[in-house]
């Protein structure tokens, strides 16, 4: 089922996936002028950062509400709705740059091979994203309690968390140098005790819950 998002709620309550992203900024050193392609640009808030520091910026992602929500935000900026899977920019890019998107888009060597497409010789790519082990309470407690509740055959995992190994190697494959891999814990407290986590689930989970009537949804929530 396709991940449908609140905008709304997202900046609002889910505003630490663009804070931290911001240190990425410091890696990507956005030089005058040159061109960047923000690859799931969400709500647009990087996309500006970066614009701020002299680039051109470009940010694309396959949410129609997400694009929406950049541009009116940020209307002085390019936005557009493309799938990171398949979608080839039409002017070299100088640098990608991508926070919280990648393990989104399961069709990793497509969303890399799209990526090196569009990147210029020497060009640069930085990106941040969720590694094997990620969420792994949640992704090993779904497939337990859809199949408690006779849902087993309904359950669609929206995303890919791969090791530092499978991804270098993917880039690897597609051209690109690895100087830098890094997996690190990033414990994300979330404010509220059970109805953070519902508020959670209703942002990064509506996709697999979506196709599941009320009384289901709520007994997975309360088991998870």
């Amino acid at each position: 089922m396709k991940q449908q998002w609140n905008t709304g709620t997202y900046d609002k309550d889910m505003s630490f996936v663009s804070h931290f992203g911001e240190s990425l900024i410091g890696l990507l050193r956005p030089q005058q002028g040159e061109r960047i392609i923000d690859w799931g640009c969400g709500t647009g808030d990087l996309a500006a950062a970066i614009a701020d520091q002299g680039a051109i910026v470009t940010g694309i992602d396959a949410s129609q509400e997400m694009i929406q929500a950049a541009r009116a935000k940020y209307p002085d900026l390019s936005f557009k709705l493309a799938d990171g899977q398949t979608y080839i920019a039409e002017q070299e890019a100088d640098a990608v740059f991508s926070n919280a998107a990648l393990h989104w888009m399961k069709d990793a060597d497509k969303a890399v091979a799209s990526i090196t497409a569009s990147l210029r010789t020497g060009g640069r790519f930085v990106a941040e994203f969720g590694a094997l082990g990620n969420i792994a309470s949640i992704v090993d407690g779904l497939p337990r309690v859809f199949a408690a509740i006779g849902a087993g055959d309904k359950l669609q995992l929206p995303w890919y968390f791969p090791s530092i190994g499978q991804y270098a190697t993917l880039l690897e494959q597609h051209g690109l140098t690895v100087d830098l891999a890094y997996c690190f814990d990033r414990p994300t407290p979330l404010e509220g005790g059970d109805q953070g986590f519902r508020q959670w689930v209703n942002t990064f989970a509506n996709g697999v819950l979506i196709g599941l009537d009320c009384i289901s949804q709520e007994k997975i929530k309360r088991c998870l």
